[in-house]
């Protein structure tokens, strides 16, 4: 968790978010890219094809 965060901070300007909600999407948006950086290349071809 400690890592996300870490990285969080430093790849995402979350200061011009002016809402709750604007903050809560650009979080959700980077969680998934979080998730889709730790798959394998195998996976995330599966995943592409899922969508």
């Amino acid at each position: 968790m400690e890592s996300f965060f870490g990285h969080f901070k430093d790849e995402v300007d979350a200061t011009n978010c002016k809402t709750v909600a604007k903050l809560r999407r650009k979080v959700e948006k980077y969680m998934e890219q979080w998730g889709l950086k730790k798959m394998t290349p195998e996976q995330y071809q599966g995943h592409l094809l899922a969508a």
